[in-house]
C-alpha cells in the first residue's frame, strides 16, 4: 500500500504552494486592515486579476472539463489545492470554475450562463436553502407555478453563498406539491437577477456573508429550467455532494496553518524564564492538533480517492466532512489558547479563522446530517465497517 503522492500531483500542488506563497499571502495584512475597517478583503476586480495571474501559471478551472479550457482534475489532485487554498485567510479561490451541475444545460444556456461564468464574466449562486427548509431539503416550500410558456416564482431563499453578488440564481423550487420535492416534486431554473429578485446581505460572525434571496411573481421562460422538470432535487444533492470533501481539504491547508503558528509561539514566547513550549500542557495540544489532522488528511484523501475510483463516495465524504471540520475547530482553539491575549485580538488572523471555521460544522451539510448518513449506510447494510477493505 502507497501512501505517498505522484510525482505529477506533487508537482502541481507545489506549484499551487508556490502561486499562494507568492502572490495571494502578501495580502494578508491589507485584508486584515480592510476587514478591520468593515470592508471586503479583496474587491472583485482584485480577485479577478489575481485569477488571470493563477491561469498564466496553468491553473484554471480545476475541476471544468478541457473542453470548456479547465483542467479537469482528479478528485484526489482537486483535495490537495484546495489544502493550499486553506493556507491564507484571503478570500480567494482560482477561477475558470461554474457549478457542477450547470454542465447539465442545454446548448443555448451554456452559452447564456455556464461559460460567461467560467470566463468570470458573470457570477452565479445556488439556492435551495430557506427558512423553514435548511438540512431538510426535501421540504422546501418555494414555489414554481406554470404560466403558459413561462414559470412564475414566488417566496424566499435564505444563507445564500454568493446571494449578494451574484447576477443569476440557480433556484430549486416545488412545481409538482403532489409528489413532494424528493420523488420528482422540485425543477431547477435559471434566473437572472434582472427578471426582478432581490437580494437581503446577512450579517454573521464570520467576515462577509451570504444573503436572503426574494421572489414575488418573478416570471421565468420554460426554456430556463436546468435539466429536466421534476430533477431540481437530485441536482440539488448533486450540488451539494461536491462539497462534502472540497470543504474539509481547505480545513486541513487551515488547520496546517495555524498549527505551524502555534509552534512558532511556542518556540519564541518565554514565561518565567522559558519557552512556553517547554510546558507539557502546550506540547499536548500540540501533540494533540498534529495527530487529528493526519486523521484528518487521511480521510478526506480517501473521500476524493473513492470519486476518482467511480465509487460512491457519499459514507467516505460524510466522515471526511464531519472530521475534518470538527477538527479543524479544536486545532484553532488550541492555536488561539497558546497564543492567549494576542490570538484573540484582530492583530492576528487567528481569531478570524475562529469564527470563519465555526460555519464548516454548518453548511453543506451539518455535522449532525453527516453522523445521520453514516450511521444510515451502517444500520441499513448499506456499507460495510472499513469500506473498501472489508
Amino acid at each position: 500500500m502507497d501512501f505517498a503522492l505522484s510525482d505529477e500531483e506533487r508537482a502541481i500542488r507545489d506549484t499551487a504552494r508556490d502561486f499562494i506563497t507568492r502572490e495571494v499571502m502578501p495580502l494578508e495584512q491589507e485584508v486584515l486592515r480592510r476587514e478591520r475597517a468593515h470592508r471586503p478583503g479583496l474587491d472583485r476586480a482584485e480577485l479577478r486579476e489575481l485569477q488571470l495571474k493563477a491561469r498564466a501559471f496553468g491553473f484554471w478551472g480545476l475541476a471544468t472539463p478541457e473542453e470548456y479550457g479547465g483542467m479537469d482534475l482528479p478528485a484526489v489532485t482537486q483535495s490537495l489545492i484546495w489544502t493550499e487554498l486553506g493556507r491564507t485567510f484571503v478570500p480567494f479561490r482560482f477561477g475558470g470554475e461554474a457549478d457542477n451541475i450547470l454542465f447539465h444545460a442545454t446548448e443555448e444556456q451554456k452559452r447564456e450562463f455556464l461559460l460567461p461564468t467560467i470566463e468570470g464574466e458573470r457570477v452565479s449562486c445556488f439556492a435551495i436553502t430557506e427558512p423553514g427548509a435548511g438540512s431538510d431539503a426535501a421540504n422546501i416550500r418555494f414555489r414554481a407555478r406554470r404560466d403558459g410558456d413561462d414559470w412564475i416564482l414566488d417566496g424566499e431563499k435564505t444563507f445564500i453563498t454568493n446571494g449578494n453578488d451574484a447576477d443569476f440564481a440557480i433556484v430549486v423550487a416545488v412545481t409538482d406539491p403532489e409528489k413532494g420535492a424528493r420523488h420528482g416534486g422540485a425543477t431547477a431554473f435559471l434566473v437572472d437577477r434582472a427578471t426582478g429578485w432581490r437580494s437581503e446581505f446577512i450579517q454573521t460572525m464570520g467576515e462577509g456573508g451570504p444573503a436572503s434571496l426574494i421572489f414575488d411573481g418573478v416570471r421565468v421562460p420554460h426554456r430556463n429550467i436546468l435539466g429536466e422538470v421534476g430533477q431540481g432535487f437530485d441536482l440539488g444533492m448533486q450540488w451539494i455532494g461536491k462539497g462534502r470533501y472540497t470543504i474539509p481539504s481547505h480545513a486541513i491547508g487551515i488547520a496546517e496553518r495555524v498549527l505551524q503558528m502555534a509552534i512558532d509561539h511556542a518556540n519564541t514566547r518565554e514565561t518565567f524564564g522559558a519557552k512556553i513550549g517547554t510546558n507539557q500542557a502546550i506540547q499536548w495540544m500540540i501533540a494533540d492538533s498534529e495527530t487529528e489532522l493526519e486523521a484528518a488528511r487521511w480521510l478526506v484523501l480517501r473521500a476524493a480517492w473513492t470519486v476518482d475510483q467511480g465509487m460512491d463516495p457519499r459514507h467516505a465524504s460524510s466522515m471526511g466532512k464531519l472530521y475534518g471540520a470538527g477538527m479543524v475547530n479544536r486545532v484553532v482553539d488550541r492555536a488561539l489558547q497558546i497564543h492567549g491575549g494576542m490570538g484573540y485580538t484582530r492583530e492576528l488572523p487567528i481569531e478570524r479563522w475562529y469564527r470563519q471555521v465555526r460555519l464548516y460544522r454548518i453548511f453543506e451539510g451539518t455535522d449532525e446530517m453527516q453522523r445521520l448518513i453514516i450511521s444510515r449506510d451502517l444500520l441499513r447494510g448499506y456499507t460495510r465497517i472499513g469500506g473498501h477493505l472489508a
